[in-house]
């Protein structure tokens, strides 16, 4: 009998805290994935996925039990250059054909400081799977002022070697370094 009480409680518990994180989506209006390089010392040139999809579930009452699963489809890479773009689309870089998605998985949200987070997950693009931790910003998360509905709001970057991921061709001229900022806004589903 204590056993089955036990048992309850525990599923009871975890019910509760999976109850806790609420489903969020982007608002792509108020999204940005940004990543930039530099080209032989001259410059520092930047694209941008243009889309994503995914799943944020967040617990606005403790941010580390959040989750987040991204999805960026190769195909909606942009610099503003069709035929820069088309290169980047290519076996020398992307390789679309092959792999036509990125996708990031958090594994871990960890406190970092007021306002900050470390966003631990595994990060594929180009087919391969590395373990990356993302430093994340905390706007706001509340009522949107203009919806007064549930919001949230978070910058994020990094810096991966793109050699980890398969895409070092012309390195070290083009630095093997990228940047990858991203802001995004987030309203909560169904509200």
């Amino acid at each position: 009998m204590f056993r089955k009480l036990v048992l309850a409680a525990a599923l009871a518990a975890a019910s509760f805290s999976a109850a806790a994180a609420d489903k969020y989506e982007f608002d792509g209006g108020h999204t940005n994935v940004v990543f930039s390089w530099n080209h032989l010392g001259f410059s520092n040139p930047q694209a941008r996925f243009t889309k994503f999809e995914g799943e944020v579930l967040l617990d606005t009452a403790d941010l580390t039990k959040s989750s987040v699963n991204v999805t960026l489809p190769v195909d909606g890479l942009a610099t503003d250059v069709p035929k820069f773009d088309e290169h980047l689309r290519s076996a020398d870089f992307f390789d679309l054909a092959k792999f036509p998605t990125a996708t990031f998985k958090s594994t871990k949200v960890e406190k970092a400081g007021d306002k900050k987070l470390k966003v631990s997950g595994d990060l594929t693009i180009h087919g391969v799977t590395k373990p990356v931790v993302l430093d994340v910003t905390v706007n706001a998360v509340g009522d949107h002022p203009m919806s007064k509905k549930p919001a949230a709001g978070f910058d994020a970057s990094i810096t991966v070697k793109r050699s980890d991921f398969g895409l070092g061709k012309f390195a070290p001229n083009v630095s093997d370094d990228v940047k990858i900022q991203i802001t995004t806004e987030l309203r909560k589903a169904g509200a």
